[in-house]
């Protein structure tokens, strides 16, 4: 139960963070609706697809859709404010989603093979994926993509968690460590402009 209510939790934040860039966009209702939709369940989806842990999940449980259509309805209420959001908003919801998702997708991973390496890369896909498909409906660059350390902060917390678990810790400990490692990166990139070396061809 810990596990689900964690779940749902990452979901209002990712549905959150879609709900702000389409409000920055200027889209319309339907709009903000599929850029949260896709933000919060996109990399869950895709994570299940491949494991084979079909029906996905949002199919198996309508409260996943509920907790989205909600989170938009409240979200787009309170930022109607002609105050101006804080530049650091958007990311820093990310950054909490991301470190939620990047938990839960190790864990179910492992629920279903045994490979510490598949479930750390469906960690990075939980995490990462939603973000991908709501940076190219967006038509902006994907984070994952780009120099930040975005993809990189994933890895590390697939890493602290399997690694809490080979040392014999218990889930709830090692998806804690998941997703305080995760956030803790991801703020820190946040806040001191963090980047990775781009990769360039001289011509």
């Amino acid at each position: 139960m810990l596990l689900y209510f964690i779940d749902l939790f990452g979901t209002a934040i990712f549905a959150i963070s879609g709900v702000l860039l389409a409000g920055r966009l200027k889209m319309d209702p339907f709009g903000v609706v599929v850029l949260a939709g896709v933000t919060a369940i996109g990399g869950g989806t895709m994570r299940d697809l491949t494991l084979g842990a079909t029906p996905v999940f949002w199919i198996r449980d309508t409260t996943y859709i509920w907790v989205i259509l909600i989170t938009c309805l409240i979200t787009m209420l309170f930022v109607r404010r002609p105050k101006r959001l804080p530049w650091w908003i958007l990311p820093v919801c990310d950054a909490i989603g991301l470190s939620v998702f990047v938990g839960i997708g190790v864990e179910k991973a492992l629920l279903y093979q045994d490979s510490y390496l598949i479930a750390i890369l469906m960690g990075v896909l939980t995490g990462c994926g939603g973000g991908i498909i709501r940076d190219v409906l967006a038509r902006e660059v994907p984070m994952v993509l780009r120099s930040e350390v975005y993809a990189t902060a994933c890895i590390a917390g697939g890493i602290f968690h399997t690694t809490a678990l080979y040392l014999h810790y218990d889930h709830p400990t090692a998806i804690l460590a998941s997703m305080m490692s995760t956030l803790i990166i991801r703020l820190g990139a946040i806040r001191w402009h963090l980047s990775l070396p781009i990769f360039a061809l001289n011509r």
